[in-house]
């Protein structure tokens, strides 16, 4: 891939990453909610959802999902689900002075787990690949060459959007720790679950 046009797309990569999204809103809420580790992993999710969007997108996968509207809503209606069902998590999480300063303690595993399944049953990462991607590719690209091409591209977004969310789950969770009390955090919670609600609600309307 050629360097500037590389670089092009790396900071419009990091442009995208800033942007506010269902992504960040995730991000920023689970990171309020446990804590800068916590937030973290949840990254590490999400980066790990968007390296399967990216071989769904470098071999076609997304294509198919884009000319087939039944498995596209199949998947967006998985989606918002999920997020109805962490809503409700949220909502009657109950608040404990003996959990200490995270709250009740999810495992890294589910936390990650919550990250991936986050990105994956958002089949519109899929779409936005197809429609950016190809915006910084040489015509007359294809094959082999194009697949190595979306792969760089789908490596340098993840890692603009590593930096850039890691950065919110810092921010989030380091400024809540500072708060943080039974009070405080029920109101946590409950706002958390009104962001997943929402976005579950964007997740089916956009």
């Amino acid at each position: 891939m050629d360097p500037a046009l590389w670089l092009t797309f790396a900071g419009a990569s990091l442009v995208f990453a800033v942007a506010p999204g269902p992504d960040n809103l995730f991000v920023l809420a689970q990171s309020a909610v446990y804590g800068v580790r916590a937030g973290l992993t949840v990254v590490l999710g999400l980066c790990t959802g968007l390296v399967v969007q990216t071989i769904c997108a470098a071999c076609g996968v997304a294509a198919v999902v884009a000319a087939m509207p039944a498995l596209f809503w199949g998947i967006r209606i998985a989606g918002a689900c999920y997020l109805i069902y962490l809503a409700w998590m949220a909502w009657t999480h109950a608040v404990s002075d003996s959990e200490g300063p995270q709250g009740t303690a999810l495992t890294g595993m589910a936390l990650w787990r919550r990250g991936v399944i986050m990105n994956i049953t958002n089949p519109k990462v899929q779409i936005f690949f197809l429609a950016f991607f190809p915006q910084f590719v040489k015509p007359g690209t294809e094959g082999l060459e194009l697949i190595i091409q979306m792969i760089i591209q789908g490596v340098t977004f993840i890692g603009a959007t590593l930096i850039v969310f890691s950065a919110v789950a810092w921010g989030a969770g380091a400024l809540a720790d500072r708060m943080r009390s039974p009070r405080f955090q029920l109101w946590l919670n409950r706002t958390s679950a009104v962001i997943f609600l929402m976005l579950a609600v964007f997740t089916v309307l956009s």
